[in-house]
């Protein structure tokens, strides 16, 4: 008994104490490290510099019943509710005040303009378009191809490197290989306009062809040294990617000490994706426009069947964010982007304010030049349209029989999504009838 009194008047001396030395959570770290991922590499001590006063006093009394049991505490909270508040605590950020911004998309989903909201962020953001590009490209021939584990293990691995601006791995997928860190061939690197800075910007020799150049200045190939200098210079990084397909394979990349990872999944109806990609891959899909013109669509057909794969991988990866796992818990975030179409601002600060990174001015006043336009500039990748009217498009480029296809086989991912179905052609090119219901997702 005289144990145990003992133990209390240690706890309630350790809460005094707290009161007027708060770096006294330095002691009780490891300890938490140790609850929080005992199977886990060991990690430096978390820094809790950035924590209130009364989250590290909440912090310590939980470490203190956890570790003496509950003797001499009784806490109004459940066990469940105590591990929720420690996961609160556990989310201030692990790196610095430094953000790494993976926003995850599929092909003609308009991830290109969200991607350009964060490169457009200013001079502390650093941004890579689909950097993934060699990866994919590389294995398309390789074993690894069919093999989607291994495939998902190297996107995340590369990705690990771009957000710790290492750039050796991706450097391996590059074709032709780099020649002294130094490339011509990164795929769309005048996407990027950290890539594209005078301290990156290497001086044009002899002959440039047009896919060295950016669109601020005329570059010659790319020095990856310089590109790691300019990384390791910056506040915070973003990458866009159309090539990961299921959000759980990421689990170890967000779980890494040295990253604050967030996630920003971006949708869109399944039936414009179809309709942009029979534009802007025509050749690709001509199956699907001979059976624009015929009428029929045999439903046991290959293309019908990837169609509704990919729809099925895009609702399950959705599904995992959703269901907010411990993993991905303050991490995750999704946005259709006809949402972002109807309300660019709005849905710009939305995403900002997820990230923990201030909406600069530059971007408002990009967004401000991108999405009133009265006329689309060309090209598949353009970013300047007008934004409410492309949302709606491809309502009158898709007929009725396709639409009907796609709402057989991605139904469950249009239910999920929030997106109506149409019952005949009419409704379906009647702008006055939305096909977007009002949904939040939390």
């Amino acid at each position: 008994m005289k144990t145990k009194y003992a133990i209390v008047f240690i706890c309630i001396v350790a809460l005094v104490i707290i009161e007027k030395e708060s770096n006294i959570l330095s002691r009780f770290s490891d300890k938490l490290i140790q609850r929080q991922a005992p199977q886990q590499t060991p990690q430096p001590p978390l820094d809790y510099s950035n924590i209130t006063q009364n989250g590290s006093l909440m912090m310590l009394k939980m470490l203190l019943s956890k570790l003496i049991g509950t003797v001499g505490y009784n806490s109004s909270l459940s066990e469940e509710q105590e591990e929720e508040e420690l996961d609160d605590l556990g989310t201030y950020s692990f790196s610095g005040g430094r953000k790494h911004i993976l926003l995850l998309a599929t092909t003609r989903t308009g991830s290109s303009f969200v991607g350009e909201l964060f490169n457009q962020h200013g001079e502390d953001m650093f941004y890579l378009f689909e950097p993934l590009w060699h990866v994919e490209r590389m294995l398309t021939t390789a074993s690894e191809s069919n093999n989607g584990t291994v495939l998902s293990g190297i996107y995340r691995d590369v990705l690990q490197g771009l957000f710790l601006c290492d750039f050796s791995l991706l450097e391996k997928y590059i074709a032709p290989p780099p020649k002294d860190h130094v490339t011509p061939a990164l795929f769309r690197r005048e996407s990027s306009l950290s890539l594209c800075e005078e301290s990156v910007c290497s001086p044009v020799v002899k002959y440039v062809f047009e896919r060295f150049h950016c669109k601020t200045r005329r570059c010659g190939p790319l020095n990856l040294t310089l590109a790691t200098d300019s990384c390791l210079s910056k506040q915070h990084h973003a990458v866009k990617t159309v090539r990961v397909r299921q959000l759980d394979t990421l689990q170890p990349l967000v779980e890494d000490r040295r990253l604050d990872v967030r996630i920003i999944q971006l949708v869109r109806d399944p039936r414009a994706i179809l309709a942009s990609r029979m534009v802007a891959f025509s050749s690709k899909y001509q199956t699907w426009k001979t059976w624009a013109q015929d009428g029929q669509v045999p439903e046991d057909d290959e293309e019908v069947k990837r169609l509704k794969a990919n729809c099925d991988q895009i609702r399950m990866s959705a599904e995992v964010g959703l269901s907010q796992p411990r993993w991905l818990r303050r991490r995750y975030m999704l946005v259709r982007y006809e949402d972002i179409a109807r309300y660019p601002m709005q849905k710009a600060e939305e995403m900002y304010r997820f990230t923990g990174i201030p909406f600069s001015p530059q971007a408002r006043e990009w967004i401000l030049r991108n999405t009133q336009t009265m006329q689309e500039a060309s090209g598949i990748y353009s970013t300047q349209k007008n934004s409410s009217e492309q949302a709606e498009k491809w309502r009158f480029s898709i007929p009725f029989t396709l639409a009907q296809v796609v709402q057989r086989v991605c139904g469950p991912t249009m239910e999920l999504f929030g997106y109506r179905f149409v019952d005949d052609e009419k409704t379906l090119m009647n702008k006055s009838i939305s096909l977007l219901e009002e949904k939040l997702f939390l």
